[in-house]
């Protein structure tokens, strides 16, 4: 008892008041109960920033993914990328925001006690959120794919009251795109794209050696340019945006779509024609066996994200385009139909210059690209 009450008290757990704690209880008797394995998982060094970014003693930050069905939490060396004692535990949106951000506040300084690390040695918090934010005030605008009501909610704020430590804010594909371009399959070029490919498609900028944020963080939404006219409607609002042909749902309502017309297709047998079990890894596997439906459907979504990266390419002349995300796992299905797009469709500017690569840091690159942007941020008030 005596060894438990130092550790709370070196987390400041018992000056945050009885409702935290609780959430922290939680925490521990979740992750006890659960497989260790299927919670924490870790990465090495897979390379170093051009420039050493690190304070002495405040290299270590927490990188925090909030998710619609999960929220993770790592410790992040910024200096070297490598990502320690990530744990995952359940979003449970449905119990409102507050109950979301004790939750996640308590994963947080249980990760740090896993570390063994003081919580004076951690530089601050960076936490990756699915939506629309104000970084400068670390306020989440609006949340589409969270049950909940998340319409001005100071996240950062909160979540800095509950652990002690500064908070900042970045879209969760912003993200993805920074630890790529730091870590990961960006590493050594200055301009950067990077299309995020999973509910939805969105995006990030780097260019000239900076993550473009632009207007309130909510540059780089690639996404959602329009490349049909008279398109379906995106969740955005807009008509034709390349979400709505190449996300993960729009692939498999494509596939639903071939099965409710009754065409012969390996897709219905996987599933045994229960359309709800349709995904795009159901597609995927059918296309790789050889199905013609199937491969045609990568070849739709492939063709649109060819589109919009053919006018990145040519507005901001990217060395390098990253694709991140699950979809991505269909790798050449998707790969060779956006490559011919792109081949056919860009003719002012240098195209072989461009290498078009999927993600290399998998699972880590938002956290690790988190706990680098709060370290970015950490003389910003």
């Amino acid at each position: 008892m005596e060894q438990q009450a130092r550790a709370e008290d070196a987390l400041g757990l018992r000056m945050i008041g009885d409702d935290l704690y609780n959430t922290y209880e939680f925490f521990k008797l979740y992750v006890s109960s659960q497989n260790p394995g299927d919670l924490t998982w870790s990465v090495g060094s897979t390379g170093v920033l051009a420039r050493n970014p690190c304070e002495a003693g405040m290299k270590k930050y927490i990188g925090c993914d909030l998710g619609g069905t999960n929220v993770r939490a790592a410790v992040v060396d910024v200096e070297t990328g490598a990502v320690e004692h990530a744990t995952m535990i359940p979003t449970l949106a449905r119990e409102g925001y507050m109950a979301v951000i004790q939750r996640m506040s308590g994963l947080i300084l249980g990760v740090i006690e896993q570390s063994g690390l003081p919580k004076s040695e951690i530089g601050g918090i960076g936490i990756g959120v699915p939506g629309v934010l104000d970084v400068e005030r670390g306020v989440v605008l609006f949340l589409p794919n969270l049950v909940g009501h998340w319409t001005d909610v100071p996240l950062s704020r909160l979540v800095s009251e509950q652990t002690g430590l500064p908070v900042k804010l970045i879209n969760d594909a912003r993200s993805i795109t920074f630890g790529e371009w730091k870590f990961g399959a960006g590493q050594g070029v200055d301009t950067m794209a990077c299309f995020t490919l999973g509910t939805g498609v969105g995006g990030g900028l780097v260019i000239n050696g900076r993550l473009h944020l632009g207007i309130g963080g909510t540059a780089g939404e690639l996404g959602h340019q329009t490349i049909d006219f008279n398109g379906p409607q995106c969740g955005c609002g807009n008509h034709g945006c390349v979400e709505t042909y190449a996300s993960g749902p729009a692939i498999a309502a494509m596939g639903m779509k071939a099965v409710a017309q009754g065409q012969k297709t390996r897709i219905a047998e996987l599933v045994n024609y229960d359309m709800n079990k349709i995904t795009p890894a159901i597609i995927s596997q059918a296309a790789q066996e050889g199905d013609p439906i199937a491969i045609d459907i990568y070849e739709q979504a492939g063709y649109a994200l060819g589109v919009g990266i053919a006018n990145v390419m040519v507005m901001v002349t990217p060395h390098r385009v990253v694709l991140a995300g699950g979809v991505i796992a269909a790798g050449e299905l998707l790969l060779g139909p956006i490559r011919r797009t792109v081949q056919q469709r860009v003719f002012v500017m240098p195209k072989e210059q461009v290498e078009i690569v999927p993600a290399a840091l998998g699972i880590n690159s938002g956290i690790i690209g988190s706990a680098l942007w709060a370290y970015e941020q950490r003389t910003v008030v």
